[in-house]
């Protein structure tokens, strides 16, 4: 495929990143030290970048996040999600990190899916690349590729789903690929529904899998109970645990396994009918869809489909997915035949083929299988959702609603029960809630995939009744009540007689109702039922439009008219909040901003960091004709099999292919010449003196380079930078070109339209008449430049007003270099001051400007690394102290700091426990002997952390550090394996650098600065 893509797109990292990606897949890497014990401890931005690059540790946890299945792999996957969350999430780059990481990982699905078509691979890495920068523009365009709908930075949105299955009921994802997914699409609380019973393997990884995630997760075992001639579906939520341990722990009481293992005979119940209707389909239905379709359909193999279940509890719709994946094959193979005989046939055969053709593409082929397993096309089939009196029916089936939730009350757990409405109407509900006495805490108000079947009808009554039960009067819940037993006596409705009795006698006693959610409101749950597998349903995941930013909500509304999304009927009010966090005093700049602070209050914004969430009210939901939950899984409304007499093409892609995937420094260099040229041409054609004329151009990019350079360094390192690291590794010259592709434009503006058009021309300012106007009007035009192309660029709104404003603090700048160079150019009695000063305004006014932001942007960043940097030092710090928090178990006698001394005696018990944390602790070290001498702004940052610690913290964390003297442990830590085959460059940077690093740090913390002296003590060597 190479020869075939042409040598000015894509990149050789585009093809090395895929060589990568196919060898992990294809199981020819040497990545396998990352499944090993120690891997997941080093830092994403420590000693294992010197080995990897960051698309191969994404790769290998995305590949086997989406390969393991199977039960055997959870632990593995739950590793893969760590090492997803430290290489993704925590270090994504640019001013939407979040979004940008969101993105990362839904291109490296794809990237992996698409296994085997390189030049759609090509694109996919390509796409990568260019999104692992962070810029704004190229991440909304991949979340509108992949119909994210972009969520605030601050990570606050109400973002939800109170429904979904993973692979161990009926869904097809497993645990950890479910959190991720809802990760990705920016869910924050998540409830996922199991049947009758739950494994505590299958409980332990989702709540791992969140807890990495920070999702908010929620477990709900949904359990059938008998309610007049049906089932009523109760999901229990056991709740008030502190951790996954203690939900563990709760399983396996001997009153819980008993009740889970009554959910188990349910389970395996219900089971058994799939299985009788599998026989009935090869037999019966089969047969007739050969028919009617006119196909072959081969008898489908019972053990194909079981393995397709796998784990799950194989269901209904398990068995209609699988009927039809084989009819969907058989159709395709007949397409293709037709294919070949078309040529060939006669014009009546191919209209037939036709539309034969055309007929079984857009043919739903769900619904005609649904069709055929339906309880009305198999009447001797027994249903799970049917009530039976058969002696063989578990007893968790015979139970009442009330009978079970006591039950399950009985367990001493808090909990909560959401009653799910799928087939029951405003009359049952009144009912159930006054025979389970108040113990349904919930009512799943709206279902998406009840939703789309159209079995929504009767929840507006239900929403009614759940508020005038939530408001207490009697008066309300009376006539609610009085309108369902009038509707149910109208003619032509199937009356119950005895429900119509039940209804009167709680009218008579609504008191005793009212009192059940007297100071515990009955809340509502909104689900999607989710499964993965129905592409006619939403996919997982809601959203309250108001907590969404202002562009996104502009998307949904655009979404929504192209059918890409939905608004459902449900209304939930959110209240924003503000938060303002006063930030530690850490330097000097927070000390001239407290005296600031005194003479004008404004400068206590500057003080504090300002949070921002939303109070959800969660009684106010209500169905309403135009609601606010917005659905963030789309659902394809056209039904398209894949089938064609003729593969349509897709030539707007093709066209687009040329400028997105064109070679990095190709693009770059086109970046430069096409800001060069206008920039050229004004000084060419507007210029008499040959100097601007032809050099004007060259000295207005120098002086953007030049800006782009000292703020990249001011950033960076600046004077006290690494000695490994030079003044140009913290350049960005992808963002010189960016800059210099829009500084080239604004020449004609400055020099041109403004400077000479509309100053000299229109109003004669020049600056021999006004030099103070004729710059601060270059300025102000120069601010709405750069402001405008900030917002086309998609910046976030404080790099728009920073920009506007650092122009305006130009103005005295390039008054004073006016009159500076003024002042020379007079002393050195040159002719005509003013004219040359006229001519070079817009250069002066230019340099003024870059000269601000070189100092503005580069604090900026300087401050931005600093966070990042004690980001990094804070999770390490944090990591260590539970290392040495197990430490303290192992040795209780002995001083923090002095216990990887007394590790390191092999005398003592528990010694290879010790060692193995002692491991751990050198990888700390090593990390950290990393950050110092390769991570921009690390010094300071340390510097900083260390002032924020209290003395044994400080003991602890220096004594850490010389672990680095066990050179010789190390060497063989490397020598082993523990950070692969590739380990020389890393060694040997360890081995030349760790005693320079010591000795800073030595130096560092017994300076008087800090007010206490390190008497821990160094290890000595090994």
């Amino acid at each position: 495929m190479n020869d075939k893509v042409s040598g000015i797109l894509f990149d050789k990292h585009d093809n090395e990143l895929i060589r990568i990606v196919n060898d992990v897949l294809e199981g020819k890497s040497s990545y396998k030290h990352a499944r090993r014990f120690y891997y997941p401890y080093f830092h994403s931005h420590g000693i294992k970048e010197m080995i990897e690059t960051r698309g191969l540790r994404i790769a290998y946890a995305v590949v086997h996040l989406l390969s393991s299945l199977e039960v055997g792999g959870v632990d593995e996957r739950i590793n893969a999600l760590r090492l997803l969350r430290n290489e993704v999430i925590d270090t994504a780059e640019g001013p939407m990190p979040k979004n940008t990481a969101r993105v990362l990982l839904q291109i490296m699905k794809d990237l992996v899916r698409v296994h085997g078509d390189y030049h759609k691979q090509l694109q996919l890495a390509h796409d990568f690349r260019m999104a692992a920068s962070g810029k704004p523009r190229i991440i909304r365009r991949q979340l509108k590729r992949y119909h994210l709908l972009e969520m605030p930075e601050d990570w606050n949105q109400i973002a939800f789903d109170d429904h979904v299955h993973d692979v161990n009921t009926k869904g097809r994802k497993s645990s950890t690929h479910l959190i991720m997914d809802a990760w990705i699409k920016g869910i924050q609380r998540l409830r996922v529904i199991h049947y009758n019973f739950i494994e505590p393997r299958f409980a332990a990884e989702l709540l791992e899998a969140a807890k990495v995630l920070k999702i908010d997760i929620r477990i709900g075992i949904e359990f059938y109970a008998r309610f007049r001639d049906k089932y009523a579906q109760l999901i229990w939520v056991p709740r008030g645990f502190n951790d996954a341990q203690a939900f563990l722990c709760f399983l396996a009481e001997p009153a819980v396994m008993k009740i889970m293992e009554a959910g188990r005979k349910v389970s395996a119940y219900q089971q058994e009918c799939v299985s009788v209707l599998f026989e009935k389909f090869n037999e019966s239905h089969r047969p007739e869809i050969n028919r009617i379709y006119e196909i072959e359909l081969p008898p489908i193999d019972e053990k194909e489909f079981l393995a397709y279940v796998g784990i799950g509890q194989k269901s209904r719709l398990h068995l209609a997915k699988f009927i039809h994946d084989r009819m969907l094959k058989v159709l395709q193979g007949e397409t293709d035949r037709l294919k070949e005989e078309f040529a060939s046939a006669s014009p009546e055969r191919r209209d037939a083929i036709t539309q034969w053709i055309e007929s079984m593409n857009t043919l739903d082929i769900e619904s005609v299988i649904e069709e055929y397993l339906a309880p009305e096309k198999n009447p001797g089939i027994r249903y799970p959702q049917m009530v039976d009196d058969g002696p063989d029916i578990p007893e968790l089936l015979q139970l009442s609603p009330f009978e079970i939730l006591r039950r399950l009350a009985q367990l001493h757990s808090g909990y909560r029960v959401t009653l799910n409405l799928t087939d029951l109407k405003a009359g049952d509900v009144v009912e159930l809630l006054y025979d389970c006495q108040g113990m349904i805490t919930r009512l799943e108000i709206f279902n998406l995939k009840d939703y789309a079947a159209g079995k929504t009808a009767q929840i507006a009554e239900i929403s009614r009744l759940q508020e005038a039960i939530n408001d207490g009067s009697p008066i309300h819940l009376k006539q609610i009540i009085r309108e369902i037993i009038e509707d149910l006596r109208e003619p032509g409705t199937s009356a119950n007689a005895q429900q119509i009795d039940k209804l009167i006698a709680i009218l008579y006693d609504i008191d005793i109702l009212r009192s059940y959610y007297a100071g515990k409101p009955l809340k509502s749950r909104i689900g999607s039922d989710s499964t993965g597998r129905s592409p006619k349903v939403h996919g997982m995941g809601l959203a309250i439009k108001e907590t969404l930013p202002r562009r996104t909500q502009r998307q949904i509304v655009l979404d929504c008219r192209t059918n890409i999304r939905e608004t459902i009927p449900i209304r939930i009010d959110a209240y924003k909040y503000t938060i303002d966090i006063p930030h530690e005093s850490a330097g000097p700049f927070d000390n001239i901003l407290s005296g600031l602070a005194r003479i004008l209050p404004v400068f206590n914004r500057l003080k504090v960091m300002r949070r921002q969430g939303w109070q959800v009210q969660a009684t106010s939901t209500r169905m309403v004709r135009s609601g606010n939950i917005v659905t963030l899984g789309g659902a394809q409304k056209k039904i398209v099999n894949g089938l064609y007499l003729k593969t349509p093409e897709s030539p707007k892609r093709r066209r687009g292919l040329k400028w997105i995937y064109l070679n990095s420094k190709l693009k770059n260099a086109l970046k430069v010449v096409i800001g060069f040229i206008p920039a050229f041409l004004t000084f060419a054609l507007t210029k008499d003196w040959w100097v601007l004329a032809y050099l004007g151009a060259f000295i207005w990019f120098g002086i953007t380079g030049l800006r782009n350079i000292l703020q990249s360094v001011l950033g960076g390192g600046g004077f006290r930078r690494s000695p490994l690291l030079n003044w140009n590794d913290y350049v960005s010259w992808t963002r010189i070109t960016d800059s210099l592709l829009f500084t080239g434009f604004s020449v004609p503006l400055l020099d041109y339209v403004v400077k000479t058009v509309i100053l000299d021309r229109g109003f004669g300012i020049t600056t021999e008449t006004s030099p103070i106007l004729l710059y601060t009007f270059m300025a102000l035009a120069n601010g709405i430049y750069l402001s405008g192309h900030n917002i086309f660029r998609g910046l976030p709104r404080g790099a728009v007003y920073g920009n506007f404003f650092r122009s305006i603090l130009s103005i005295p700048v390039a008054v004073i270099l006016n009159a500076g160079i003024g002042g020379i150019l007079t002393m050195s009695h040159t002719a005509g001051v003013n004219d040359i000063l006229q001519k070079w305004a817009a250069i002066i006014s230019k340099a003024a400007s870059d000269f601000v932001a070189g100092f503005i942007e580069g604090t900026a960043d300087r401050y931005k690394n600093i966070r990042m940097r004690l980001r990094d030092y804070k999770n390490k710090f944090r990591e260590l102290l539970d290392i040495y928090a197990q430490l303290e178990l192992l040795y209780p006698d002995v001083e923090s700091f002095k216990i990887l001394e007394c590790a390191s005696d092999g005398n003592r018990k528990a010694n290879a426990e010790a060692r193995d944390l002692e491991k751990i602790v050198m990888i700390h070290a090593m990390d950290m002997l990393y950050f110092w001498m390769y991570q921009p702004r690390s010094r300071v940052a340390f510097s900083q952390f260390l002032r924020t610690l209290s003395v044994d913290e400080r003991h602890i964390l220096v004594s850490s550090q010389f672990t680095l003297q066990r050179h010789r442990e190390i060497s063989q830590m490397f020598i082993d394996g523990i950070l692969g085959i590739n380990f020389p460059r890393p060694l040997s940077f360890y081995l030349s650098r760790y005693e320079e690093y010591l000795e800073q740090i030595k130096h560092l913390v017994f300076s008087e600065e800090f007010g206490e002296v390190y008497t821990g003590g160094a290890l000595p060597p090994n």
